[in-house]
């Protein structure tokens, strides 16, 4: 009873950090129409841009949040303006297309990594690394929690964005009916180039209290766009409650997975399970959701 309670509990905070990369991901995916497939690689650059910080600087991981996140924010809109509004302004142009697109900047941005920082891993040391409470026989990693704490303020300050103010508004609009908001006046251009900044940025904070869990190395984007296209699947395209449900489901089963089954296993159990809702439930967790 007490390693399933363990299990749970570092499922639980697991899925909290995942559920950031689902929100991210579902805010792009239903304004601009596509899957970013660059998705985990804007992550990795914000967690490098910690590690270059904590490394050369001293700042610590949780502080960089507020330097990575303007600057992925800034990134994200030039590669939204310059290489993906103009594919997507243009009918003749597949989606495919602007997906590939996706696909060679998130290419590019690894190689670039890899250029600069070569493929060793690194991961940051500080006094609290290895730092664990104790709930009775239940151990919880302090930088597990605090990144899960992070998830919940972030969560919290994207749905009041989203739902009480005219700019989140305007968003959902745009992601129901392009043609239909620009009639009521809103810029469906700026907003889907916000959009994208606005799921990057979110991601680079997941970034920035991902690195002191992870370790990081240029290929680690790849497997994180994995899961945010699991967890949004999961939750059903479209749905910011969705994805918060697809990524503590995909946090329980990679821990449950790799506690009851194998370690080596742990990304597939998230896998399978994205097999079996695709198979049984292919809306997702979003029919039994509103938002």
């Amino acid at each position: 009873m007490e390693m399933v309670l363990q299990s749970l509990v570092s499922g639980l905070l697991i899925g909290g950090l995942y559920a950031i990369l689902g929100i991210g991901m579902t805010l792009i995916m239903g304004v601009l129409k596509i899957i970013n497939l660059a998705h985990g690689q804007i992550l990795m650059v914000s967690m490098y841009i910690t590690w270059t910080l904590w490394y050369y600087l001293g700042i610590d991981p949780y502080l960089s949040i507020f330097i990575s996140v303007p600057v992925i924010f800034f990134l994200a809109e030039a590669i939204s303006k310059y290489l993906l509004n103009p594919l997507i302004e243009k009918e003749s142009i597949l989606p495919e297309n602007q997906v590939l697109m996706t696909v060679g900047i998130g290419m590019v941005l690894v190689e670039l990594a890899r250029s600069i920082f070569t493929s060793d891993y690194r991961s940051v040391r500080t006094a609290y690394s290895d730092k664990v409470w104790h709930l009775g026989k239940i151990s919880i990693s302090f930088p597990l929690f605090v990144a899960f704490a992070f998830s919940l303020v972030l969560t919290a300050a994207m749905f009041y964005l989203l739902m009480k103010t005219d700019l989140g508004r305007s968003i959902r609009a745009a992601s129901q009916d392009k043609i239909a908001a620009t009639l009521m006046g809103i810029s469906s251009e700026k907003i889907t180039i916000f959009t994208y900044g606005l799921g990057s940025a979110l991601i680079a904070a997941a970034g920035s209290v991902f690195l002191p869990v992870y370790y990081l190395y240029p290929d680690v984007g790849p497997l994180f766009t994995i899961k945010a296209f699991v967890i949004t699947i999961l939750g059903g395209m479209g749905s910011t409650i969705g994805a918060i449900a697809g990524g503590l489901v995909l946090g329980i089963a990679e821990t449950f997975g790799a506690t009851y089954i194998s370690q080596g296993y742990r990304d597939a159990f998230g896998l399978f399970i994205f097999l079996v809702v695709l198979v049984f439930l292919p809306g997702g967790l979003k029919r039994f959701t509103k938002v």
